[in-house]
């Protein structure tokens, strides 16, 4: 058809060459760095190495559609003249001025991985607007390293060399009703494949990829800046950065209280096994063992088979969850670490060596585990795991059965969790954490349980339901286990998620979320109710108290099972300022002063008494919450999370 005959062939297929020229100098790129810095990143192979330099290439690809984005389109966009040297001399300008800068970000690596041991990050700026020598360093970083600026200029004029190989000749459109509406098509077809490789991938169950996710690919941490690229961990760390080192209290006020490390000595022959459910979305609101004394009208309990595994278990009906999203649940949990306004695990320092409840399982002799039954790598807790030190991975590539797949998100939680039962304990003692997914959006049970479950009164509450009775054929299945006998079992919540009573639209208890302690052996005497206040991030204390871990932890949160009382300080953040629970008071910290004092039972954050409150508790408490935000920002930043 003539119709056809304005598409602009000549054009696209030039631009696929010059963006597919971006791909093939940022893998020499990785390669260089890998060379420079191959005695801090192992890699025991050749087929590791392509293995490595492959998912690159997800990294690659978010680097280079952000750097050519206004590239691309002034490629397609149709003014008539795109072909004329003119324009095309304006093209090559803004395609190697923009490439230039970004590709020169992964070269400073090269040197400065060995110092840093990250990528760069938008942290960078941090550090540079603090120094007056920046110039005489780069400088001297020249001189003496001067084959990677030669590298640099060399590997830049092959660019340039290639990209003048293939050269557009000058067309004009002869139709031009179809030259614009077959530019414009191609143009929103390109900008959807720009969108889903900016993304990551076009999965709705797959939130942008950042430099987390990057260690879902390696076997160990360091690994993971491999696959990651400079330009990536620049530009996806650009502006999110509120990690800054602060000064408001000497550290002997610190270690007396905050008290960072803990030693516990409890004495134990047999160690357990430990389950660990970061059951999605479990809210207090949801369950009737946690609601008992809090008057709610007209209450419903949507959780009858965790109500009845409260009763046999020590519970903690005034938890709350360090962090707002799924991530954030699985760093404090597991490792201890509270999310604040920026999110530790998306931050430029996620990538280092953390004591954990993995770690110090690891040093035990467990075998220790992750299951989540959506598509390996979601959430990013793969790369996460492996940074925490995992052992072994089960997602949905090992389920290997589809069908149970929701269509969504992740596989559903019965069978996925009859999984879970029967693979784990195969090696003992064990640590195994399953992360459940079916208690989410978009708040679907599976087709065969239609009308067996309460609707509810928000969405949640059939979903929820379903979990719970999903963890009920669980453990039908695992009380058959040869290991169940010596096992604890722990559950919590990630975070919240739709709210209908009143009691949990309450500020603070937005964050509320259980804490059950389960064991069949009554050896380990968990059973009971606790009221103190509790956080997610005291289960890892708390296990490594009760499987007999008499060495130094470093934990901002506490043993919840230990006669040696730590003082606790209840941490987390409501996106936009830090919250702290510290005595009878809550206090809100914007980074810099204490902007809120509320009593504790002021949940709703209703009555700020800052301006008029002024007691030796109050002011030692806002001491307190400046001390503890400062040790975690120097620990963060500095690497002391080990």
């Amino acid at each position: 058809m003539k119709f056809f005959k304005e598409f602009r062939k000549q054009e696209v297929l030039v631009l696929v060459y010059r963006i597919f020229l971006a791909y093939v100098f940022y893998q020499i790129a990785r390669f260089l760095f890998w060379y420079f810095n191959k005695e801090l990143i192992k890699v025991d192979s050749v087929s590791d190495y392509f293995s490595l330099s492959f998912h690159g290439i997800a990294f690659d690809t978010t680097a280079i559609l952000y750097v050519n984005s206004l590239f691309i389109l002034l490629s397609l966009i149709p003014v008539i003249i795109n072909t004329r040297k003119g324009y095309q001399k304006m093209l090559f300008w803004l395609y190697f001025i923009t490439n230039g800068i970004a590709y020169a970000m992964n070269f400073g690596d090269f040197v400065y991985y060995k110092f840093a041991q990250t990528r760069l990050t938008s942290a960078a700026f941090q550090v540079a607007k603090h120094e007056t020598n920046i110039g005489k360093v780069f400088g001297a970083s020249i001189v003496q390293n001067p084959f990677v600026l030669i590298w640099f200029f060399v590997l830049m004029a092959l660019w340039v060399f290639l990209y003048k190989r293939i050269k557009i000749t000058e067309q004009k459109p002869v139709r031009l009703i179809p030259y614009f509406i077959l530019s414009v098509l191609c143009l929103c077809g390109i900008t959807v494949l720009v969108v889903g490789g900016i993304r990551g991938d076009f999965r709705h169950s797959t939130r942008p990829i950042n430099l987390v996710d990057a260690n879902r690919f390696v076997k160990i941490p360091s690994q993971g800046n491999m696959v990651l690229n400079s330009t990536f961990s620049f530009f996806r760390t650009l502006g999110t950065n509120n990690f800054k080192e602060v000064h408001f209290v000497d550290q002997k006020f610190i270690e007396d209280n905050i008290q960072p490390y803990k030693i516990y000595d409890r004495q134990v022959t047999n160690r357990p096994n430990i389950v660990i459910f970061i059951v999605e979305s479990f809210s207090r609101e949801y369950s009737g063992a946690f609601n008992k004394d809090k008057n709610i009208k007209d209450y419903v309990s949507y959780t009858p088979f965790i109500d009845s595994l409260a009763g046999e278990s020590l519970i903690f009906p005034n938890t709350f969850a360090n962090g707002r999203q799924s991530i954030h649940g699985m760093s404090s949990v597991l490792a201890g670490i509270p999310s604040l306004t920026d999110a530790f695990t998306s931050s430029p320092y996620s990538n280092q060596k953390i004591q954990s409840i993995v770690s110090i399982c690891n040093d035990l002799g467990y075998d220790t585990s992750f299951y989540h039954g959506a598509p390996n790598g979601s959430m990013g807790f793969l790369g996460f795991g492996n940074i925490l030190g995992f052992k072994h991975y089960f997602g949905k590539t090992e389920y290997n059965n589809d069908a149970d797949f929701d269509g969504m998100w992740a596989i559903w939680d019965e069978p996925f969790l009859q999984y879970f039962a029967k693979n784990v304990g195969k090696t003992q003692p064990f640590m195994a954490t399953v992360f459940t997914a079916s208690s989410h959006h978009p708040f679907k049970i599976p087709e065969k349980y239609q009308g067996k479950f309460k609707k509810g009164k928000n969405q949640m509450h059939e979903p929820i339901q379903y979990t719970d009775y999903s963890i009920k054929k669980y453990f039908e299945t695992a009380k058959k286990q040869p290991w169940y006998n010596n096992t604890i079992f722990v559950f919590t919540g990630d975070h919240t998620n739709e709210i209908y009573y009143p009691e949990y639209q309450k500020s603070m208890n937005r964050f509320a979320v259980p804490i059950i302690l389960y064991s069949p052996n009554p050896e380990y005497h968990l059973k009971g109710v606790n009221t103190e206040e509790a956080q997610q991030i005291d289960i890892y204390p708390t296990l490594a108290d009760l499987i007999g871990y008499n060495k130094r932890i470093r934990s901002w949160g506490r043993s919840l099972v230990s006669d040696k009382k730590y003082p606790a300080i209840i941490a987390n953040s409501d996106g936009g300022v830090e919250q702290f629970i510290i005595g009878n008071y809550i206090y809100r910290f914007d980074g810099k002063n204490v902007v809120g004092i509320y009593d504790k039972s002021d949940l709703g954050l209703e009555k700020n008494l800052a301006d008029h409150l002024n007691t030796p508790e109050t002011e030692k408490g806002k001491e307190i919450a400046k001390a503890w935000y400062q040790d975690y920002m120097d620990r963060v930043i500095n690497r002391k999370l080990n």
